[in-house]
């Protein structure tokens, strides 16, 4: 999580980090170093991108699982139609990893 939270603050950040540790960080090629508060202050925003990334999985497999009901020589039934667009629309809105970690799947019908 350190180096997500470094290449947050300096996405051309090249850095080596020796057991998750924030006082075993080697800054490499002359990157210039951050403060150890500066990049715990991005634990929390890298914390939800891990969180949206793993959602963003699970719903893109369950897309995936029925993606062939979606093809041009199928009748996509409505309820398929909602159950697709509402995990595709799961996402929306969630701001922190608690209201991530309480998405509830819709049910395939």
């Amino acid at each position: 999580m350190i180096v997500e939270a470094i290449l947050k603050i300096n996405p051309n950040a090249k850095v080596s980090v020796t057991n998750e540790s924030l006082d075993e960080i080697t800054w490499l090629e002359g990157t210039t170093p951050i403060s150890k508060a500066d990049i715990e202050a991005q634990f929390p925003a890298v914390e939800f991108d891990m969180a949206m990334e793993d959602l963003r999985a699970k719903r893109n497999r369950l897309l995936t699982e029925t993606d062939h009901y979606a093809l041009s020589d199928q009748t996509l039934s409505d309820d398929m139609r909602t159950y697709r667009q509402d995990l595709r629309d799961i996402t929306e809105g969630l701001t922190t990893v608690e209201q991530v970690e309480a998405v509830v799947f819709p049910t395939k019908p």
